[in-house]
């Protein structure tokens, strides 16, 4: 082991018949670090890989004492720690770029003169195949074979590309399309809570072989990447650039983290969902304000809630703003671990190590230290709905309807009242205001719950007694997050009446959540757009932002899935359910949301006889083999890929085109023109391309040049490993408003600018290449939270490759901002107080930066210059928020990329 182990903590364990080599915390206690015993449980598993990958130059002793001394400070240091996670976690979505990013770096090592074979994931990598599939087809039990077909149809190539990469790259695992969502089929199958490997190690003179054991930990590059923190495993979601470096042998450079308690005691009332809890959870933590901070669970409340509520919680930490919301290691991780159908002997692991490392909960454990704490009491929660458009919006249940009238009015500028209904044309219905038109049972954050997904199957049955289901312009669909799933509805006889309701089975994988909703019957979606209606959805996902669900959708609503089912038959959001009827039976009678909802003790019964531990290990018996679509996928063979240059879907990069053995010394940004000027909390969403791709968009032009019918545009995530589209696409959302173009108090929507100094209005993309043929740098001014929701890598590339040298906001969200540094786009705050909207910019001034020269330093202040179209000058002080030295090199090498390569090529 390459540890100095300065705090001799090196021990052995031995869990039944096998010994296995550790870190102890508990012996570097008595070694030195005191107190630790009193560290938040995940800082301790931080202290740990600290402590087993000491080698006096990336992790020091002197780091290691910072750790023990955040006791302290409470995490309100500037200490820079190396952080090692054990594996990489991706969806297809951020997963293929990565994959053709790796294959540049091949190529690009060839150039410099080096081994291609360098370019290697050192740490175990798994990539499951989530996101590809769309819910073209919904309401028949031919929905899933019909999208599965034409998932194949539209992604072979990028298939055959993963495919290449499995067999071409070492420690890299792919799951297949149809298995199951990646955070999902992490909690169940992939992670182990404590990893053990094999190492050879020097002792008395000689050379031997040791299984070492430690927690497991991750970085995804997909956001909900936390929601393994409720299995015990820290882990948090990076950009794709960020878990390339990381696969490549680089640690993760971080600030040693504040971590803030969130204490839980009491119990849910009966008919409250650990949906309603994570909805309140998000709201109170967004208030508190942990943006980049850990949250962790502490208190007698944790007693009462099983893992699959916890991994709720963690899964939304984006939406709480929160690097991870971890729950320590108890008897309910034991439980599940079993459950779920890990080997004995890591079960048994798992006990013994958390045990012997401090690592195990009970009701006896001190309360950790932390840097703040707030608490909830379970038995406070109520049944809640979150929208339109803002995960931390929520709402109690019988305050829906009346606060979409109220959003009519101040969100949707429509007026106070619901106003008339408009007949579909061809069908013998009418649709209006706050009708809903998707319903949909999806995302990693419910499907992974049994307790609600047997609770809206239970719904189901009950309103199919009385007569009840979808109303007929409701497209309804369940996507489950797992085969496990899909196998304990279909074994409790529950399916059939969610089949009966609408809910057919239409994939395994991200849906509606993240803008797979697919297409509206043309009937429903023109009587929409005609009669500017806002319409709305209802989905049991995570993310609800304007303009993500679908293009004709404006309101988003989150919810449990039973909510998703009983919205379904109400059709509405407009109304309040926990007093007006849900529908009306066959004998005209009004049904109540309250005589068809399943008790908790009736949920309970089900989930114990039908989520059981052989339904785990059949589902996962043979995960990587994939159906028989997958096993007919062709790849081709080689270390380095053969790019087709013809490829709509994948091509090699730019990224390293020129790139010198040594990088260039950066220079300032001289004379740069503003390319967007942004409001607050533009999400990764409104930048990065997401969704359909338009005919008449820069992307639709490049594909219909390409003689790519529109039918067979698929959508950006699936062309992700194609940056001539990406590029084209970002800042391309529909719902963005650029500042720029603001005239007489209105800013239209979509992704537009005018160019300087004619003033022609022209999208964004256009508007970029014409300033980079003429030379012209670019700048991006914006307000606060910049850059929030999914960790989108391409939100960075994108930015990267238009031309922009610098982003000026008022805040960053955590992962964006280091995917800017990442990419070697400058990320600047303004001062409190001021913003671009203080200092009277207009779009037409020119922009200055100056300090980018060697003397740059991490959380430099720096200086400035704007000149104004009139030509006054002003002089504004910023804050440059590259966070440490690490990320300092990274910007100085062009990115984490060229800063790899080149490392590797030295090597």
């Amino acid at each position: 082991m390459a540890s100095l182990d300065s705090f001799k903590c090196r021990k052995k364990l031995t869990v039944g018949r096998k010994t296995y080599h550790y870190y102890s915390l508990k012996a570097a206690e008595k070694n030195g670090l005191a107190g630790i015993s009193r560290l938040p449980f995940s800082m301790k598993i931080l202290l740990e890989n600290l402590l087993r990958f000491e080698d006096g130059r990336s992790v020091t002793k002197e780091d290691i004492e910072a750790v023990a001394a955040w006791l302290d400070n409470k995490g309100k240091t500037e200490r820079e720690i190396a952080f090692r996670p054990t594996r990489v976690l991706m969806q297809d979505f951020t997963g293929v770029p990565a994959v053709v990013d790796l294959a540049a770096m091949r190529d690009a090592m060839t150039s410099l003169g080096g081994d291609p074979q360098k370019i290697n994931p050192l740490v175990p990598v798994d990539l499951v195949i989530d996101h590809s599939v769309i819910v073209d087809v919904a309401g028949t039990n031919k929905a899933l074979k019909a999208n599965v077909d034409l998932e194949y149809q539209r992604n072979g190539e990028r298939y055959r590309f993963l495919k290449w990469g499995q067999g071409s790259f070492d420690n890299f695992r792919v799951v297949p399309p149809g298995t199951g969502i990646c955070h999902q089929v992490n909690l169940e199958y992939l992670a182990q809570t404590v990893w053990t490997k094999k190492e050879r190690v020097k002792a008395k003179g000689k050379t031997e072989t040791v299984e070492v054991a430690y927690p497991d930990s991750l970085v995804g590059t997909d956001s909900h990447t936390t929601m393994v923190n409720g299995l015990s495993v820290l882990g948090w979601g990076v950009g794709g650039i960020e878990a390339e470096a990381c696969m490549l042998g680089q640690p993760l450079s971080m600030l040693l983290p504040e971590v803030i308690g969130f204490k839980l005691y009491g119990d849910l009332k009966e008919g409250v969902t650990a949906t309603d809890l994570v909805l309140t959870v998000t709201q109170m933590l967004r208030k508190k304000g942990v943006v980049g901070k850990f949250v962790e669970f502490y208190g007698a409340g944790l007693n009462h809630l099983s893992l699959a509520d916890r991994a709720t919680i963690a899964n939304m930490g984006p939406e709480y703003g929160a690097t991870c919301g971890f729950f320590p290691i108890d008897a309910e991780t034991i439980n599940y671990l079993t459950v779920s159908a890990r080997s004995t002997a890591r079960v048994a692991l798992v006990e013994d190590y958390a045990r012997a490392q401090g690592l195990f909960r009970t009701s006896r454990t001190p309360e950790p230290v932390f840097t703040d704490t707030l608490e909830l009491d379970l038995s406070t929660v109520v049944p809640s709905m979150a929208g339109p458009k803002r995960p931390e919006g929520r709402i109690p249940l019988e305050g829906v309807g009346s606060g979409f009238v109220g959003a009519l009015e101040s969100e949707y500028k429509k007026g106070k009242e619901l106003g008339p209904r408009f007949p579909v044309e061809g069908k013998g219905f009418d649709i209006g205001h706050g009708d809903v038109v998707i319903a949909a049972i999806t995302s990693c954050t419910n499907t992974s719950n049994p307790s609600v997904l047997i609770g809206a199957g239970l719904l189901a049955r009950n309103a199919v007694e009385r007569g009840l289901t979808a109303k007929p312009w409701v497209k309804a669909s369940l996507a489950p997050g797992s085969q496990v799933v899909a196998e304990y509805l279909s074994a409790s006889g529950l399916q059939k009446y969610l089949d009966k309701v609408g809910f057919n089975l239409v994939g395994f994988g991200c849906t509606t959540c993240i803008g797979n909703s697919g297409p509206l019957a043309p009937e429903i979606s023109k009587t929409i757009n005609d009669n500017g209606l806002v319409a709305a959805a209802v989905l049991s996902g995570n993310r609800n932002f304007e303009g993500r669900i679908s293009p004709d959708v404006q309101a988003n609503y989150l919810a449990s899935p039973p909510l998703v089912v009983a919205h379904a038959i109400a059709g509405t959001v407009a109304r309040d359910f926990t007093s007006e009827p849900l529908a009306h039976d066959k004998k005209g009678a009004p049904v109540y949301l309250h005589e068809i909802w399943p008790s908790d003790e009736e949920i309970e019964a089900y989930t114990s006889e039908f989520v059981t531990k052989k339904v785990f290990k059949s589902r996962y018996a043979d995960v990587f083999a994939g159906d028989v679509n997958w096993r007919k996928v062709k790849a081709p063979e080689g270390e380095t890929y053969k790019w087709d240059m013809g490829s709509t879907y994948v091509q090699n990069p730019p990224y390293f085109v020129g790139l010198t053995p040594e990088p260039r010394p950066v220079e300032d940004i001289v004379n740069a023109r503003i390319l967007a000027l942004f409001g607050d909390k533009i999400t990764t969403d409104h930048i990065s391309p997401a969704g359909s791709i338009k005919a008449a968009s820069p992307a639709g032009s490049y594909l219909l040049e390409r003689q790519v019918a529109q039918q067979d545009f698929n959508q950006y995530g699936t062309r992700r490993g194609n940056h001539e589209i990406m590029m084209r696409g970002t800042f391309a959302n529909i719902r963005i408003k650029n500042f720029i173009r603001e005239k007489d108090g209105v800013v239209p929507e979509g992704g537009y600018t005018k160019h300087w100094p004619d003033g022609e209005e022209m999208s964004i993309y256009d508007a970029s290449m014409k300033y980079q043929a003429d030379g012209v740098p670019l700048v991006i001014f914006a307000g606060a939270e910049y850059g929030n929701g999914s960790s989108r890598d391409w939100a960075a590339k994108g930015t990267r490759l238009l031309g922009v040298r610098a982003v000026v906001a008022e805040s960053f969200e955590r992962i964006h901002r280091s995917n800017l540094v990442g990419m070697g786009v400058l990320p600047l705050t303004f001062e409190p107080g001021t913003s671009w909207r203080s200092l009277g910019l207009k779009g037409d001034e020119e922009i200055t930066i100056h300090g980018l020269g060697e003397g740059l330093q991490p959380r430099q202040m720096m200086e400035m210059e704007i000149v104004f179209s009139g030509g006054k000058k002003k002089k504004v002080p910023l804050l440059c928020r590259i966070a440490t030295l690490d990320e300092l090199d990274y910007f100085k090498n062009g990115g984490i990329l060229p800063y790899v390569l080149r490392q590797l090529a030295a090597a």
